[in-house]
């Protein structure tokens, strides 16, 4: 899969708040009352205003025989921002400021506007409509199973499209029930390769500098 249309496929799920890979010790069952999980699921996003956090991200292969990992910051303000930045082993960044989209890959510098290209118009779209907790919003593409445990929701998504399934198998999130946002994402490719990441020291509405999201 294209490097970059992952990445942007990894943002449109992180505001989302979406192993059996990863799945804890403790079993999940499925949530009894979806119409709620869904109401309080869009009342804390419609609350938070900024996201701040660090990710670490496993990548497993079959063609190789050690997990890739990778680390980075992420960030996010409403509305229309967002920085997704890899630091460690290499450095990657994508910016979202609005209807601009900008991309520097070790050192190359590339910026789109979103509005005149198809691709990153219905990206665009589907995110900032994510970045409202709006889980009806993917149900036309996906079907969504709900599940939750002492500690967290986990939410199963299986794409219904040929064209989502020729890049994805499966999406699996997991949201801590103490605030609703997001702490694990993991997406299953068609021939079982799959990427996990997991979020960190997150931080929820505090001040984020517009300086984070210009292009230079």
């Amino acid at each position: 899969m294209n490097r970059f249309l992952k990445e942007i496929i990894v943002m449109l799920l992180l505001f989302f708040g979406f192993n059996q890979f990863l799945m804890s010790q403790e079993k999940y069952v499925t949530i009894s009352d979806i119409a709620g999980f869904k109401k309080k699921l869009l009342s804390a996003s419609q609350n938070t205003k900024t996201i701040e956090c660090d990710f670490v991200q496993e990548k497993n292969m079959s063609m190789l025989t050690k997990k890739v990992v990778s680390k980075g910051h992420f960030c996010c303000k409403k509305p229309g921002f967002i920085r997704w930045e890899y630091v460690d082993p290499y450095n990657y960044l994508i910016i979202i400021n609005k209807k601009k989209v900008f991309v520097k890959d070790d050192g190359r510098k590339k910026q789109y506007d979103s509005q005149s290209n198809k691709m990153f118009k219905e990206l665009g779209s589907m995110m900032f409509s994510f970045v409202q907790g709006d889980i009806a919003a993917c149900e036309k593409d996906y079907k969504i199973d709900y599940f939750v445990n002492s500690t967290r929701y986990y939410v199963k998504m299986i794409p219904k499209t040929s064209k989502l399934l020729s890049v994805l198998a499966e999406v699996d999130l997991y949201f801590d029930k103490n605030d609703y946002s997001v702490a694990k994402v993991n997406m299953i490719e068609p021939g079982g390769d799959y990427t996990n990441l997991e979020f960190v020291n997150k931080k929820l509405n505090q001040e984020i500098s517009n300086e984070k999201f210009s292009f230079k």
